[in-house]
C-alpha cells in the first residue's frame, strides 16, 4: 500500500474531525482501537449463534406494545 504523510496543525485535524459523519466517527474509532474491533466481531458472532440457536426474541416479543 502506497504511504502518504501530510503535516497538518491541531487545528486543522480539529476541523477535519468535525466535518466527519458519525458513521465515519465510528469506524475512526474502530480503527484506532483494535480490541474495540475485535469486541464488535466477537459479539457480532455471538449474536449469530443465538438467532441460528432460536435464542433471541421475535420480532413480536420484541416490540410489544
Amino acid at each position: 500500500m502506497p504511504k502518504v504523510e501530510l503535516e497538518l496543525e491541531v487545528e486543522q485535524i480539529a476541523r477535519i474531525l468535525e466535518a466527519l459523519s458519525q458513521q465515519e466517527l465510528e469506524t475512526l474509532e474502530l480503527l484506532l482501537q483494535p480490541k474495540l474491533a475485535a469486541e464488535v466481531r466477537q459479539r457480532r458472532q455471538a449474536a449469530r449463534t443465538e438467532l441460528e440457536q432460536g435464542k433471541t426474541l421475535s420480532k413480536a416479543e420484541l416490540f410489544v406494545d
